[in-house]
């Protein structure tokens, strides 16, 4: 659903030639050194970059928050005619609320944890908009209904604890349009959830923009999301602006070499390891300090040219009607070809690496209550093979996780590892030998890492701990080998981890685990929070690792993208319980469990010319733990419910093939003769 831009009409943001500084007793940092663009009526403007490119310090300079030591040296902010910089701050305080509002990243940011909801929802109106306090409690509920969040009148009572992560941004995003704004800021509102409540979240804000008539400007990396919900977007980088134009323009014909690369980063759902590489670009943004003359992309460009990309003053020029690329060399520059795929093993070797049978985790609650994290999993992994976990938040896969690298044990059930059942065995009670074979590679790499100490120092522990090398000089040797083959200097090894990039930080939690030369990695979602070109960069590694080393991955993640381009088999969980298993491409294929329907129908598509594809929109939340549904799991969400049967009892397994099979009421035949919903068309 979308509204058409008012492109005749004045902006109803305006920025020109913006120069943002933050200026310290020592020095002073240019964070942005020159920006222009703008946002009409009715209007969603896109803003992609990498994580440094100046995205959100733009977004703050709107808002004003640029704190005490954030400066707007240059240029004009004007937003419906008015202009910002240089406004007093009751002039800003009346506009933002009212006029501008912001949604962030983090909910949490937005929200005080001692009040309830209602409390801070009616504050907007009521200062705003002069509402009596009655009548703000009431246009609050109208609004949480207007977000489609269950029980209103409730949810105003809640406090925001008491909230999921996808429940807390609707809130922040009923907050945001309370007062009706003409100009709404998205700053990544939807990294960290899940696609389902991403998918339903971006649906919320376009039917919301079309009802209240709210331009919006959309920061995000995440360039598929960006190509399904912008008119407009323009390309940043190092806080300038490299490319501009219509949405469809950009992805069709990407004219800037940094726009190509983003681009390439994307994993795709038509492509996979043995047929496409994902092609990361080398390098980092440069330092403030550090920026090159000429084309600030140049240092990572490979079609840099000396005494044409090195000129100073280098400006936005017309490719075509409205789209703006700033290259000296666009026109001269070849459409890039995809990397050729290095060589992957068909499928997993036939010696089984790791099996789980019948593997249940309960914990006991209070009197006679018991949380059911995980419930008679089933599946195995082959030497060599990669085997991606996926589900929603909530439905066991880190649990799972937990259990296998024995942080946890199973209440029930085996896990054979080479011969041992290490289902009820933790760490503390596992010999040195089983602690070797399996080392986890976490989301967030600080849990790897000691702020204390250098970034070397969890790899030569690891040497150390396991035997690998003996003697000081041995195991330096081996830390540079590791080091080598992650892609890191040797120099990085005496650094703080608060000295490294997220890449590089997550590069040193590879090597650690590697480090041991482990037969089974289990990696709990290693790239979920790094930017697009980085975790092209860190797939691609890991997935070269694992192919020389012939290690085993349990790949956690709810990126079916990434899934879809990593993994040899799938795992689909749903509260606890496996929905589906089988070969990527039998999941990803006809034939699939409604519940891995609605995750596929959530898949953003960067791609503008593709089909719309039909999308499954799940109602409800997922089930308590506590007192999950007698039958079916899912049945209290499923758009192909059968019936009371799937109330009252467990589904049958349906074995679709050898290696397919799916637990649901629904027969077999007519399962099959169901064509994939990436296949499906959609509503345009």
């Amino acid at each position: 659903m979308s509204i058409t831009p008012m492109i005749d009409q004045a902006p109803v943001l305006d920025i020109r030639n913006l120069r943002i500084e933050f200026r310290g007793k020592a020095e002073t940092v240019v964070a942005i050194p020159d920006l222009s663009f703008c946002v009409k009526p009715g209007e969603s403007y896109g803003l992609v970059g990498e994580s440094g490119c100046g995205k959100s310090t733009t977004a703050m300079a709107i808002m004003g928050y640029l704190g005490n030591t954030g400066v707007i040296a240059n240029g004009s902010i004007r937003f419906n005619g008015k202009e910002l910089v240089g406004a007093s701050a009751r002039e800003l305080r009346s506009i933002r609320g009212r006029q501008l509002a912001m949604v962030y990243q983090d909910p949490m940011s937005a929200l005080n944890p001692v009040k309830t909801i209602g409390a801070q929802l009616a504050e907007v109106p009521r200062l705003h908009l002069g509402a009596t306090k009655a009548e703000a409690i009431a246009m609050a509920e109208a609004m949480l209904a207007d977000v489609r969040l269950p029980d209103p009148g409730d949810m105003l009572k809640r406090y925001p604890h008491q909230l999921s992560g996808g429940q807390q941004q609707r809130v922040v995003i009923a907050m945001a349009l309370l007062a009706k704004p003409s100009l709404l800021l998205l700053d990544e509102p939807t990294t960290g959830l899940d696609v389902t409540v991403e998918a339903a979240v971006i649906d919320l804000i376009a039917e919301l923009r079309q009802r209240y008539s709210t331009s919006l400007l959309f920061i995000s990396h995440n360039l598929g999301l960006i190509a399904e919900s912008c008119d407009r977007l323009g390309i940043m980088y190092s806080g300038e602006m490299v490319e501009e134009g219509m949405t469809g323009e950009v992805f069709r014909r990407p004219r800037h070499p940094y726009t190509r690369g983003l681009i390439d980063c994307i994993p795709d759902i038509a492509s996979d390891k043995r047929s496409r590489a994902l092609a990361a670009i080398p390098g980092h943004i440069p330092l403030p300090s550090e920026r090159p003359v000429g084309c600030l992309f140049a240092p990572r460009c490979a079609s840099f040219s000396a005494g044409q990309c090195d000129q100073p003053g280098l400006t936005l020029k017309e490719a075509d009607e409205g789209h703006l690329v700033r290259c000296p060399r666009w026109q001269e520059i070849p459409d890039a070809s995809q990397a050729p795929a290095p060589r992957h093993n068909e499928r997993g070797e036939s010696e089984t690496a790791i099996a789980l049978s019948e593997v249940s985790r309960l914990y006991a609650i209070g009197y006679q209550k018991t949380v059911k994290a995980n419930e008679a999993i089933s599946f195995d992994a082959a030497r060599a093979e990669i085997v991606a976990l996926v589900g929603e938040s909530g439905c066991g896969k880190s649990t799972l996780a937990r259990i296998v690298t024995g942080l946890d044990k199973a209440t029930s059930g085996e896990i054979r590892l080479a011969g041992d059942n290490i289902a009820e065995l933790q760490a503390r009670e596992r010999p040195r030998k089983m602690l070797q074979q399996i080392q986890m590679i976490f989301q967030n790499p600080d849990s790897t890492l000691n702020p204390s100490h250098s970034a070397a120092f969890s790899i030569r522990r690891s040497i150390k701990k396991f035997g690998i090398r003996k003697g000081k000089a041995e195991i330096e040797k081996r830390v540079r080998e590791l080091l080598a083959m992650v892609r890191l200097s040797p120099a990085v090894a005496d650094r703080k981890p608060s000295q490294l990039s997220g890449g590089q930080k997550q590069r040193i939690a590879i090597a650690r685990a590697f480090a041991a030369d482990p037969t089974l990695i289990v990696a709990d979602e290693p790239v979920s929070a790094l930017d697009v070109s980085v975790q092209a960069a860190i797939v691609t590694l890991l997935l070269d690792i694992q192919r020389e080393k012939h290690a085993t991955m349990l790949f956690i993640s709810h990126d079916l993208s990434l899934v879809r381009h990593v993994a040899d088999k799938v795992v689909v969980m749903y509260l606890g319980k496996i929905m589906e298993q089988g070969s990527v491409e039998e999941v990803f294929g006809e034939g699939a469990h409604p519940y891995t329907e609605a995750l596929l129908s959530a898949i953003r598509s960067p791609h503008p010319d593709e089909a719309p594809r039909e999308r499954i929109r799940l109602s409800g939340e997922t089930p308590s733990p506590i007192n999950v549904p007698a039958g079916c799991r899912f049945a209290t969400r499923c758009h192909r419910k059968v019936g009371s049967i799937c109330d009252t009892v467990a589904p049958p397994l349906r074995r679709m093939s050898e290696t397919h099979e799916i637990a649901c009421h629904i027969e077999e035949d007519e399962l099959a003769a169901r064509p994939s919903v990436l296949a499906r068309p959609g509503k345009a």
